[in-house]
């Protein structure tokens, strides 16, 4: 079975956006893939964050995931940091990449512009570590967006460049992961383009979210005075509401408010309540899991500890490779 690998950022509440696009891949590639799920708190420390935000963000990521249909005995999940064998690696690899081609990383120079205060090793080096993270369980997939894909790039330059180095085949060259079908884009609440945290609180529908916080934000979503011809085609901010109801609602819910707004009956406020019940409707069993995980201490360890061990042995296997062909042998 080939091999799919990829990281999660600790970065707190997952949002509906996050549901149907990487949580929907992600169970797609639990079922078809050897897959590898890890949660980046190593590369995290490039932002300097608290060890109680740290700590916190991995325990509200790893219990969403969990509810959200992530099995540990269908995938290796587990935190990065767990795995001594990735910063081993990192630091070889790091000596076959070079400053110039660091530097071009056009993560790296947006992080030069926009956090001057900040500019340390971790993010000059940042794609060095994501390429060990792929290549320490030598992957054939890894799924990435358009603003990842000088990163995947980068990985297959790092393995090409070990292997011609060492006149081995230790490391494959993975291909971007391309699941069969759409992935389904969920836009915000503030037409600001797709669902996501940068866009403020109130862009967001997150499963963490108590339900009066989110049926405010969809009541607040922005809409215009109304169609004036029938069968008119719907202005951007009222098509992505459509779109989101599209997502949770029933199909007959969805024809019903379709055929009031192309015959100019429409009602934004009962579109509007009708949207944020259904949303509740979905995200509330979801949002219980969660809670639920997140309590249950003894549960999120033992599935910690257990994808700890199934990465280990991945990881050790690779770095026991490596180690010989680069020529560490102890003496003893």
């Amino acid at each position: 079975m080939q091999t799919v690998v990829s990281g999660i950022r600790p970065t707190g509440k997952l949002h509906l956006g996050n549901y149907f696009g990487a949580v929907k891949s992600f169970l797609h590639m639990q079922e078809n893939y050897n897959s590898y799920f890890f949660i980046a708190d190593i590369h995290s420390l490039t932002t300097h964050p608290t060890p109680e935000d740290l700590h916190g963000n991995v325990k509200q990521v790893l219990a969403e995931y969990l509810a959200m249909g992530l099995d540990p005995e269908k995938c290796t999940l587990f935190v990065q940091s767990d795995v001594p064998q990735i910063p081993e690696l990192y630091t070889y690899m790091n000596m076959n990449a070079y400053l110039g081609e660091l530097e071009r990383s056009a993560s790296f120079k947006d992080k030069v512009k926009n956090q001057r205060n900040n500019v340390n090793a971790g993010l000059l080096t940042y794609p060095v570590l994501m390429a060990v993270d792929i290549l320490i369980h030598k992957a054939d997939f890894v799924p990435v967006g358009k603003d990842q894909e000088q990163h995947l790039e980068m990985t297959r330059d790092f393995a090409k460049r070990f292997n011609n180095m060492y006149g081995v085949q230790c490391f494959p060259e993975p291909d971007a992961y391309s699941q069969t079908g759409k992935l389904v884009k969920v836009p915000g609440l503030t037409n600001n383009g797709k669902m996501s945290k940068s866009g403020g609180e109130g862009d967001a529908i997150f499963f963490d979210d108590e339900d009066k916080v989110t049926h405010k934000k969809i009541m607040r979503a922005v809409t215009d005075s109304g169609p004036t011809e029938m069968n008119q085609t719907k202005p951007e901010a009222i098509q992505n509401l459509f779109d989101i109801m599209a997502l949770v609602s029933e199909p007959s819910t969805l024809e019903h408010f379709d055929k009031l707004y192309n015959s100019c009956e429409i009602r934004y406020g009962d579109f509007k309540k009708q949207l944020a019940e259904d949303v509740l409707n979905f995200v509330r069993p979801i949002r219980t899991q969660i809670q639920d995980i997140k309590a249950d201490s003894k549960y999120l360890s033992d599935v910690a500890a257990q994808g700890a061990a199934k990465a280990h042995e991945s990881a050790e296997k690779t770095l026991k490779e490596v180690r010989e062909i680069i020529g560490f042998r102890r003496f003893y």
